[in-house]
């Protein structure tokens, strides 16, 4: 079987801290490649002003152009109406029997997938790679994976990465306020935003 990981998310902007878990997840896990998968329309972001699709997706082109195993996909963007997780995942294991799907999440998000629509669908479709960051401790973290697993019979693995204080929120606010975001972007998908004018 293929071992496929997936790197989901608004990508708004893509920025360090994504690569590096993609990186880890690939080295740990011994992954094949990574999807870099730019979601459509992020209906958990309602009412957050988000930058057009195809502005995240040449982002997160440049930002993965030295990475041959990394690939970007457009699937989410290209769907009508709000981006479903399940709906991902049941169209790619359709097409790609023959491939295992590896989904790389934050702690941020392993403590709200029992809310997103169809969890039970997620958790039997792939496993899970949770990265600690954020507040959450090993503790935190171990916990809330023993009750998914409980509740959804969730294969769930923690993803051992260096701790990166990195979010495209934080890295919105810095460019608005005209600070510096060489440490948080590669260098590519900088001078892109800069070019644009983003998140002025």
């Amino acid at each position: 079987m293929k071992k496929t990981g997936i790197m989901g998310g608004t990508f708004n902007p893509v920025h360090n801290g994504h690569l590096t878990l993609a990186r880890q997840a690939l080295r740990q896990f011994a992954l094949d490649n990574v999807l870099f998968m730019p979601c459509g329309v992020p209906y958990m972001k309602a009412g957050q002003k988000v930058e057009d699709g195809q502005i995240r997706a040449e982002m997160t082109a440049l930002a993965i152009q030295d990475e041959p195993r990394f690939i970007l996909s457009t699937m989410e963007l290209e769907r009508q109406g709000n981006t479903y997780t399940y709906q991902t995942l049941e169209r790619l294991r359709a097409e790609n029997p023959e491939t295992e799907y590896y989904f790389i999440v934050g702690a941020d998000s392993l403590f709200h997938m029992a809310q997103w629509v169809c969890p039970e669908k997620i958790f039997a479709g792939c496993h899970i790679l949770a990265a600690v960051r954020d507040e959450k401790t090993t503790e935190d973290m171990e916990m809330q994976i023993a009750l998914l697993k409980q509740e959804y019979d969730a294969d769930i693995h923690l993803l051992q990465t260096e701790y990166m204080d990195i979010s495209s929120s934080e890295i919105r606010r810095k460019i608005g306020a005209g600070e510096s975001v060489d440490c948080d972007l590669p260098p590519a998908v900088r001078q892109y935003i800069e070019k644009r004018g983003l998140y002025r």
